[in-house]
């Protein structure tokens, strides 16, 4: 036995190695139809292996659609419309056979002909960004786009034989479970870390040092103030400009900019510990603790900056935590002024008339902050870990797919 190089790579019409197949089941309306499993264009968008382990909606078809658009082991399925060009052809691949699954409308069967075209292959190629970018000059639309049969039929992709398709999705497969591994982890991590948060934070779970010590309602205004820092502005001033990201996403750097080059001279500092407010997205979640590393930064007069008015009633780590509940984004929500979501005014003063409840001492809210905090940073952990590893299989897998690495087989 010897090894051999084999990757070698032929433009080839998809057409050519696999059935295209548009699925239109859900425009039925026929009086036979049956429950089925749909896959909706969801699912494909949020996995790129489509197995038993999914939750599919339920939906209906005839039984001619069904025979026509059931979803078999190894076939791709793929966007065929979409309102961006760019989230056309995203592919998923049926690792499975599962019962009643039908292919939903929005979506096109790639089924690959047996000896000629490896699906698992087939699916990790559509992920290349060349190929994406091939694929978006295809579409045809102005504020929604789609690819038709006919161009989905003439495109060209380039391909090695069979069996070195398959030997390469075996690789990226591996290193596809290992991430699927680490996806799973982080879920469970966050779904811990979203139960903690829900019962530290309103006194269900207690620490033992602290439990017989009652929490205690206090209104804002008590425990809150708001700061103006106004800066001397000058044209030449450099300006560290921060703003924050919807969902509790905290702080993110601005383009730094001169004072002459930003439209407003009505600007304020920021100092660790601050609570930074949205005036117009508050009620998406756009407020934040200023960490140490944000400090010397400078927010317009579009933001409201609050501190500790009692550093001995409230540690503001702690309410950091407190505003990414429901009810601390819904109060800010009332708080707010305005005929549309989109339109609304924070007004400080409204929230600051608010009350909340909180442990009785410092102490337990900033063993309360440093419980959340350790979750948290265990989550950023896998995160990065999780970005290293999706960018090392993605560069492997450039390389492989293009017959920049070519892959050794057995030949007897």
């Amino acid at each position: 036995m010897k090894t051999i190089s084999a990757n070698i790579q032929k433009p080839t019409r998809l057409a050519s190695v696999a059935e295209v197949i548009f699925s239109n089941v859900d425009k039925s309306t026929l009086p036979d139809e049956i429950q089925v499993r749909l896959c909706k264009i969801t699912d494909v968008y949020n996995n790129r292996r489509i197995d038993g382990r999914l939750q599919f909606k339920r939906g209906t078809a005839t039984p001619r659609e069904i025979e026509r658009f059931r979803l078999l082991k190894g076939d791709v399925v793929i966007t065929k419309d979409s309102e961006s060009a760019n989230d056309i052809a995203v592919p998923a691949y049926i690792a499975e056979d599962i019962p009643d699954l039908v292919c939903g409308y929005h979506l096109a069967i790639l089924r690959p002909k047996i000896g000629m075209l490896d699906g698992r292959f087939l699916a990790q190629l559509l992920q290349l960004h060349h190929i994406r970018q091939y694929f978006a000059t295809l579409a045809n639309g102005i504020t929604r786009f789609g690819l038709g049969t006919a161009a989905i039929n003439e495109a060209n992709i380039t391909l090695p034989n069979v069996a070195i398709q398959q030997k390469i999705a075996d690789i990226l497969t591996t290193w596809d479970e290992a991430l699927e591994k680490l996806d799973a982890l982080i879920a469970a991590k966050d779904r811990r870390k979203q139960a903690l948060m829900q019962q530290l934070l309103i006194g269900k779970i207690r620490f033992p040092a602290f439990a017989s010590a009652s929490w205690k309602k206090v209104r804002m205004s008590e425990v809150l103030t708001r700061v103006f820092r106004p800066i001397e502005w000058t044209e030449d001033l450099p300006l560290s400009l921060v703003s924050l990201r919807r969902r509790c996403g905290g702080l993110f750097r601005r383009p730094d900019v001169l004072g002459a080059d930003y439209k407003t001279q009505d600007l304020h500092e920021l100092k660790r510990y601050d609570f930074l407010v949205s005036k117009r997205q508050v009620v998406h979640g756009a407020w934040a603790l200023v960490k140490p590393d944000f400090e010397g930064s400078h927010v317009s007069k579009e933001y409201v900056i609050f501190v500790s008015a009692a550093p001995d009633k409230l540690h503001m780590p702690f309410f950091s935590w407190l505003a990414q509940t429901p009810r601390l984004i819904r109060l800010a929500r009332v708080a707010s002024t305005g005929v549309h979501i989109e339109k609304l005014i924070f007004d400080p003063d409204v929230f600051l008339r608010e009350s909340i409840r909180i442990p009785a001492t410092v102490t337990e809210q900033k063993q309360i902050a440093v419980t959340l905090d350790a979750t948290q940073s265990e989550l950023r952990f896998l995160y990065a870990q999780r970005a290293a590893l999706d960018q090392q299989k993605r560069g492997l897998m450039r390389r492989l797919l293009t017959g920049a690495i070519r892959v050794r087989m057995e030949k007897t």
